[in-house]
Order: structure tokens, then C-alpha cells, then sequence
């Protein structure tokens, strides 16, 4: 799992315009990524990310990071055996929003 883009943090200032700022950066961000890997990988599946927090199914890495930080994440499977995902997150309203990338074995999907 890699952080591809962070926004500022939030420890000063967690003005409702700052935040949806950084919250639109992040966005726009994941979207054009989003676009270039469907366009190679055809469209992503969503995967719910909240089962995994909550322990009702073990949770291997990357998928184990991945839940501490985001509800969901995208998922292209670009062929042997792997996934792809992106994921936007963020451990704490004070903390950066991230964009999120991570890669995994498909058996653990």
C-alpha cells in the first residue's frame, strides 16, 4: 500500500471550506486515476471495506491498513492473480485526507 497524494492536515484550521477544499482535491485526484485504470482494466468493483474493521472476515495485508483508514475501496484486477485498488481515507478529522493505493493477491479477496 502506497500514499499516492495527501491534502494538508487539519490541525489548525478544520473550517468547512478548507476541509471540502481538500476534500475536492483528493477527489479529483482518485477520479483521473480512476478513469486511466478503467480505461486499461475495464471497471472497478466496489469493495466494502467495513467487514474487515469489524472482524466478521479476517483481514490480510494490504486490506488490513486499508480498513483502518477507509470504508471502501475500487478494485481492477489487471490479471495474474493480483488486484489493484484505490482508496480515499483518512485516520482522523485532524489528519490528512489521503489517496490511497494498494496491490494484493486476488486469493485474498
Amino acid at each position: 500500500m502506497c500514499v499516492l497524494k495527501a491534502s494538508r492536515d487539519f490541525w489548525d484550521d478544520r473550517s468547512e471550506d478548507v476541509v471540502e477544499a481538500a476534500e475536492e482535491e483528493i477527489a479529483a485526484a482518485f477520479e483521473a486515476l480512476a478513469t486511466a485504470l478503467t480505461s486499461r482494466w475495464g471497471g472497478p468493483e466496489a469493495v466494502d471495506l467495513r467487514p474487515y474493521l469489524e472482524n466478521e472476515i479476517p483481514a490480510p495485508e494490504p486490506i488490513s491498513e486499508l480498513c483502518q483508514l477507509s470504508g471502501e475501496m475500487f478494485v481492477w484486477y489487471p490479471g495474474a492473480g493480483r488486484w489493484v485498488a484505490l482508496a480515499v481515507g483518512q485516520a482522523d478529522s485532524e489528519f490528512p485526507i489521503l489517496l490511497l493505493a494498494a496491490v494484493g493477491e486476488r486469493s485474498l479477496l
